[in-house]
């Protein structure tokens, strides 16, 4: 029973275990498959630009950024460039960042967003807008707003962060599973994955608060600096509570898989009963009186019925007198008896 008592103490943090690693993955496959609609509304931030690349809404976008700024000569050139990429089809209507990569498509009439391209997926990715829309090779990117720019340095920094965050949860969570399969088997197993469930624990919540941190700053970021270019970004509410579900499964493995260290043993009780102690040699043990006892014969018979008469049986030997006044009891051999 104790075995099973382990294995049951083991179950619940192992399945914890096993929902962070599926959310984890979850969130790694965001945004990195335009044929999975699934796929497709799982994503960090989304930047819309419909309204800029929508002919019927928006004239041309340097009238739009001169009147909008006050004909300031900058951002009427970062709206000519963008005019220009947005007529050689370089720009489309959102972009759905990943963890991975981006996701990008058109929006219908009836506001849905359409996923038609995925991006290759690479490692430590952060969505560089000027890269995205063309516009490094211009030298326009110089013309973002001074915000804009430091912004996107910090994002360029901590986006890398936040990919080793993932990486190396993902990986101690796998750890995390394997180290566990010892816990069934005893308490120093339990412990040994406790401090592996701690490791996945700090970088999956350091992820998590990243990304969130992160991306709601980027998105910040875009509604004020780009909103006179009729530029819009909001956060994938889905991605972010994915990732936060990650870090609830991983505390919550992580407090099981310590509670397993210290109870539920595993050891079996049922061995410790009908144990007899040795009896310390040489120690006195009393004896019946008389030797042998007088259960199994019949008093009466001894003398044939008649107490007068000579005893069929010999009599048995008795106790010394003088043993029993000086409170002393006859020991298995009494040679006294018979020397008397």
């Amino acid at each position: 029973m104790g075995k099973i008592g382990r294995v049951a103490c083991i179950v619940l943090p192992y399945i914890l275990t096993i929902g962070a690693l599926i959310c984890l993955i979850v969130v790694g496959i965001g945004s990195t498959n335009s044929s999975s609609e699934a796929v497709n509304e799982l994503y960090f931030i989304r930047v819309d630009l419909s309204s800029l690349t929508n002919a019927t809404t928006s004239s041309t976008l340097a009238d739009l950024a001169e009147s909008a700024i006050k004909n300031d000569t900058r951002a009427k050139e970062l709206g000519e460039a963008l005019e220009k990429a947005d007529k050689d089809a370089e720009v489309r209507d959102f972009y759905d960042v990943g963890l991975w990569g981006y996701c990008t498509g058109n929006k219908t009439t009836n506001g849905d967003f359409k996923v038609d391209h995925c991006s290759s997926s690479k490692a430590m990715f952060w969505f560089n807008p000027s890269e995205v829309w063309g516009l490094n090779d211009t030298g326009v990117d110089t013309l973002f707003p001074e915000s804009l720019q430091k912004g996107l340095s910090a994002y360029e920094k901590a986006s890398k962060w936040m990919f080793i965050a993932y990486v190396i949860a993902v990986v101690s969570v796998v750890a995390e599973l394997l180290v566990g399969i010892s816990a069934i088997f005893s308490r120093l197993g339990s412990c040994i994955t406790s401090f592996v469930s701690g490791i996945a624990t700090f970088f999956t919540i350091a992820a998590a608060i990243t990304s969130t941190a992160l991306y709601a700053a980027l998105v910040g970021l875009f509604n004020t600096s780009l909103k006179d270019y009729q530029i819009h970004a909001s956060v994938g509410g889905r991605m972010i509570a994915v990732t936060w579900l990650a870090a609830a499964f991983s505390i919550a493995s992580g407090l099981f898989w310590a509670f397993s260290s210290c109870c539920c043993s595993g050891q079996s009780r049922s061995g410790r009963r009908g144990l007899v102690a040795e009896k310390v040699p040489y120690t006195y043990e009393r004896v019946a009186s008389p030797y042998m006892g007088m259960s199994a014969v019949d008093p009466t018979a001894m003398y044939n019925n008649n107490h007068e008469s000579t005893p069929m049986f010999p009599a048995l030997p008795q106790p010394v007198s003088h043993a029993a006044q000086d409170g002393y009891e006859p020991f298995r051999h009494n040679r006294g008896a018979s020397g008397a």
